[in-house]
């Protein structure tokens, strides 16, 4: 993420706000660029509305070669942000039928032939239904889970949009990173979301990008004496497994020590019970025997008599 990228978001914002109105309804600026997006004359639904601006944000970084080489080569987590705008703005209001908003616009839109037409001079990626086919776990995601991520991802991109290295000032860098420390913090402890592998990654990649901001602030000499927030890493769900198993194999090599130990007590024991057992047999046996050669004597004796 850069503030190249941020500013892209930033034109869509002011023209399709990402909120509704009090009529509960989409707020669409007349006169839009997003017009051009969109089949025919323009923008006349709310679906084809959000269609354009997701159209839009696709050419802006991977429109041509020219552009993937400079934009999104360098920012490929591009396509996870305009992923999150779109679920966002398509959970804006409930989507009729079993299928969820996403997966809806996934059957009807990305399919079509502006989605799989190539992208001219790129290798690496063939069409942007390929970028959008890498993240298909973003069908399944929980509305309320979009909706944090959409909260990090706007106040994160509003710093970059904000900051500016030529001046001393960013009034709302300070707000804006608390805004974003703390959505990640609650996100951090949701375990929907740290045991989920993919949005794992997706908190990860907000944490960097965040982290790269920071140190594009804390470089400002102007506002070295104003740091920004940091935010506590703590391991993602590969390494808590792989931990898990450490453990469980530790745990495991303890356990098979203890009982070999054990093992070696009990063969012990068996042997000496064993031995006493002989022992003991052989004492009884040795005792009778002695009895009966005095029970002989005895006889002997009275007959000698």
């Amino acid at each position: 993420m850069n503030k190249e990228v941020c500013q892209k978001f930033e034109n869509l914002w002011n023209k399709f706000p990402d909120k509704l109105d009090s009529s509960n309804n989409y707020q669409f600026k007349e006169r839009n660029f997003l017009d051009s997006y969109c089949d025919g004359s323009g923008c006349d639904t709310d679906f084809e509305r959000i269609a354009g601006g997701c159209l839009y944000l696709f050419m802006q970084f991977f429109g041509s070669s020219e552009l993937f080489q400079s934009v999104a080569k360098r920012n490929i987590n591009i396509v996870d942000y305009i992923l999150i705008w779109l679920s966002y703005m398509l959970n804006l209001k409930e989507q009729p039928g079993n299928d969820s908003n996403l997966q809806f616009f996934y059957k009807t839109t990305i399919n079509n032939d502006k989605y799989k037409n190539s992208i001219n001079g790129v290798t690496e990626y063939s069409n942007y239904k390929e970028l959008i086919d890498k993240k298909t776990y973003f069908l399944s995601m929980n509305r309320n889970i979009i909706f944090n991520f959409y909260e990090a991802f706007k106040s994160l991109c509003e710093m970059y949009n904000e900051f500016d290295d030529n001046t001393p000032y960013c009034t709302k860098c300070s707000e804006n990173a608390n805004q974003f420390v703390n959505k990640y913090r609650e996100m951090n402890k949701n375990s929907d979301i740290t045991n989920n592998s993919f949005y794992n990654e997706l908190l990860s990649t907000l944490s960097k990008d965040y982290d790269n901001f920071m140190n594009k602030y804390n470089n400002n000499q102007h506002l070295k004496y104003s740091p920004l927030p940091t935010i506590e890493k703590t391991e993602n769900s590969a390494q808590q497994i792989l931990q898990s198993s450490e453990d469980t194999s530790s745990g495991s090599s303890v356990t098979n020590k203890l009982f070999t130990v054990l093992s070696i007590f009990g063969a012990i024991a068996f042997l000496l019970g064993i031995s006493y057992k002989y022992s003991l047999f052989g004492f009884r046996k040795r005792f009778q025997k002695q009895k009966l050669r005095e029970k002989i004597k005895n006889i002997k004796k009275k007959m000698g008599h």
